[in-house]
């Protein structure tokens, strides 16, 4: 794992964080390759049950590198690589990555979390943020669109005008407003502590319910109701009377904490065909 990503596993909870504090975490090409290694190997370790995402230092990611972007052309690699032919592209892949990895991930906001780095937030199952975290969908300042994912995961949190507004004004929200928006899920004063305190909580909870309880939500939130029930149903049947389930009652019936085994899948691609 590259320095600029940093992993610390303990007790079942993965810790990603950013890790360009004298950039205040901005995206570099090594830094999406780099975040995107780090989804990769969160989604790939059966024992990971829950995983929080970080910036060290002053911001959790302040955007892309103005220095790539100054020094670079449309025709270079910075642009053009990973562009068409498949999907999530490299550029997605940051943001896009955590939705793909079988455990809730929660990220912590501070400082600024800008263009990309809203985008790398999106992507997150759940946000907690500073009161004083400033949020903007920046890429309109530079003449762009949004294009690390914010047009799949933004529709899952605000209406379509909020969504349009931001993305044609770029303006600054400050964390009040982002979790009045949706765009961030609540406030804490500490939200490192925050999301690791609830990371250490579902992590010891059921992880084949959990992984189950993602998938089935991330893939019934927009489908057709039916089909929708029906993935419920299928879910719960890979659940119900399974050691991790029959462990959940024993320890609740015994007042401890349960000793489960690892989760029984080890990517969402083991359900896609329920």
């Amino acid at each position: 794992m590259s320095d600029l990503v940093t992993i610390d596993i303990q007790d079942h909870v993965a810790h990603v964080r950013l890790n360009r504090p004298e950039k205040m975490n901005a995206l570099s090409m090594a830094m999406f390759e780099a975040i995107t290694a780090a989804g990769r190997e969160v989604a790939g370790d059966r024992n990971v049950r829950a995983a929080v995402l970080s910036g060290e230092g002053r911001a959790f990611c302040a955007g892309l590198d103005l220095e790539n972007f100054a020094n670079s052309d449309p025709n270079d690699d910075f642009f053009g690589a990973g562009r068409g032919g498949f999907w999530p592209n490299f550029y997605q892949l940051p943001a896009y990555a955590w939705k793909s990895v079988p455990v809730p991930v929660i990220c912590a906001l501070h400082g600024v979390a800008y263009g990309g780095g809203l985008q790398i937030a999106l992507g997150a199952d759940i946000r907690i943020a500073h009161p004083d975290t400033r949020v903007s969908l920046m890429e309109i300042k530079w003449g762009l669109v949004p294009d690390m994912s914010a047009s799949q995961t933004l529709r899952d949190l605000v209406r379509l005008d909020v969504a349009k507004e931001l993305t044609f004004t770029g303006r600054v929200v400050e964390g009040s407003e982002a979790a009045d928006l949706g765009l961030v899920t609540r406030l804490a004063d500490d939200p490192l502590a925050a999301a690791l305190d609830m990371a250490a909580g579902i992590a010891g909870r059921n992880p084949d319910a959990i992984t189950h309880g993602k998938y089935l939500l991330d893939n019934s939130w927009h489908g057709d109701h039916l089909a929708g029930l029906r993935l419920e149903e299928r879910l719960q049947d890979r659940t119900m009377g399974k050691p991790n389930q029959l462990e959940s009652v024993m320890a609740g019936m015994e007042g401890r904490s349960g000793n489960y085994t690892p989760r029984h899948i080890a990517t969402f691609e083991d359900l896609d065909n329920l």
